[in-house]
């Protein structure tokens, strides 16, 4: 998940999905996977509409199946990421569909739950090594057991760290990497390098970055700020023990001047440069916020780590985007001759060009962990991405006037943690009660 698309995403849209959707979807024409003819010998043209964040990720793909073949062209139309959900709500309310969107897997559930997209879960199964997609992409593709998307390209959160800088202050980066505790240690004691230097950095006033760096932290307490079962859901925030250590954690850093201070204000629009300039530490981002934009040098002192909890375990945020059909596609069958040449490891492999990494673990052959070595991590361990299945994220993380920001604002500035996760508790369930009316 990039940075520009999580500080556009405020979901004035997706708050109202539910009730442009409501009563319409239902009325698109389910598409019928089971047709011995389906994903065979289509032919004609295969709409396709993206986020115009992730279009460079689609376009390299779209270019090799126009090359594959000459029965089937693709065209991709691109619309402005905050404008995205409320176009194809409306497209969905109106009956006049394309074929496939290039969506935001966060934002999957919501058009699921109101029955928009097609159930694609025998074709997913006969896909060769359908075992090595990401579970955590699929997870928010998931209701009942039937799968309703395809995993397409990840936008993980990973811990970007300077070898330099480790070795200057004396760490040993594994050491230093394993807690909570330890990462604060190690940011301490980078910090006294001195020069403009600083342990860690953040964005303070930046809600989506946030919910994508800062989260990994908790789910790795195996616990999550959401309880329930979808449509069904709550606050878990008040007396979380993970959540108090990580707000903990985020507020030494600054109350020890351990972060920028242009934290504080910074809303995401310089985040990584003070990384790129070598002036950080580690640097909790995705693969496209730092490697396209570093130099030969900086990837050289760059290594990545799993983000960890408070005492232990590793996850990363499993963004990025998954491939739905809609109901009523018009034309389906050669839509999935699509899809099912984007989730080949041979095209997954160009992703780390357009700055995504692959959704499937099989994508990291020799080969290409030469030469996308910074792409691999998730690879190895991606069983460890997440990201909370429900229908009310965005109005929780991607919000500025959202429970979310408020709480890490309060906390991490203030210092009020105990404060901060009461007051998040009421805004988390309020926001739910809204959303499942």
């Amino acid at each position: 998940m990039s940075l520009t698309r999580r500080s556009l995403l405020a979901l004035t849209g997706a708050g109202a999905a539910g009730g442009l959707l409501a009563g319409c979807a239902g009325n698109l024409p389910k598409v019928n996977t089971s047709a011995a003819s389906f994903g065979r010998n289509g032919s004609g043209q295969v709409e396709v509409w993206c986020r115009a964040a992730t279009q460079t990720g689609i376009q390299v793909i779209v270019d090799n199946f126009q090359k594959s073949q000459d029965r089937i062209r693709v065209r991709v139309t691109a619309v402005p990421d905050s404008q995205f959900v409320t176009k194809l709500a409306t497209a969905i309310r109106g009956g006049r569909v394309p074929d496939l969107v290039d969506f935001d897997d966060i934002n999957s559930m919501p058009f699921i739950y109101h029955g928009a997209f097609a159930d694609l879960t025998e074709p997913i199964s006969n896909l060769p090594n359908s075992q090595d997609l990401s579970p955590g992409h699929l997870n928010l593709a998931t209701v009942n057991g039937r799968r309703y998307a395809i995993p397409f390209l990840a936008d993980n959160s990973v811990l970007f760290c300077n070898t330099e800088l480790f070795e200057k202050a004396g760490l040993d980066v594994d050491e230093s990497t394993r807690s909570l505790e330890t990462l604060l240690e190690a940011a301490r004691k980078i910090s006294k390098l001195g020069n403009g230097i600083y342990g860690w950095s953040y964005p303070g006033n930046n809600t989506g970055a946030l919910g994508f760096t800062v989260q990994p932290h908790i789910w790795a307490a195996n616990t999550d700020l959401i309880k329930g079962d979808l449509g069904a859901q709550s606050g878990n925030v008040a007396g979380n023990s993970a959540v108090r250590a990580t707000l903990e954690f985020v507020h030494s850093l600054w109350a020890e001047k351990l972060v920028p201070p242009l934290s504080y204000a910074d809303d995401a629009s310089h985040w990584g440069s003070d990384y790129l300039a070598g002036k950080i530490g580690m640097f909790p981002a995705s693969y496209g916020a730092v490697v396209p934009a570093a130099s030969k040098d900086m990837i050289a002192k760059t290594t990545i780590r799993l983000l960890p909890g408070p005492t232990g375990g590793r996850r990363f945020f499993d963004g990025g985007d998954n491939l739905c059909m809609l109901n009523g596609a018009p034309n389906a069958s050669a839509a999935w001759e699509f899809l099912a040449f984007c989730v080949t490891p041979a095209q997954q492999q160009h992703l780390p060009e357009g700055g995504y990494a692959p959704i499937r673990s099989d994508a990291a052959t020799p080969a290409f962990r030469k030469q996308f070595p910074l792409a691999v991590p998730t690879l190895d361990n991606i069983k460890l991405g997440y990201a909370p299945k429900t229908l009310a994220y965005n109005l929780i993380y991607n919000q500025s006037d959202g429970p979310w920001l408020a709480m890490f604002r309060r906390a991490a500035f203030q210092g009020q943690v105990e404060a901060a996760m009461e007051e998040a508790q009421k805004g988390y369930d309020r926001i739910f009660a809204e959303a499942q009316a």
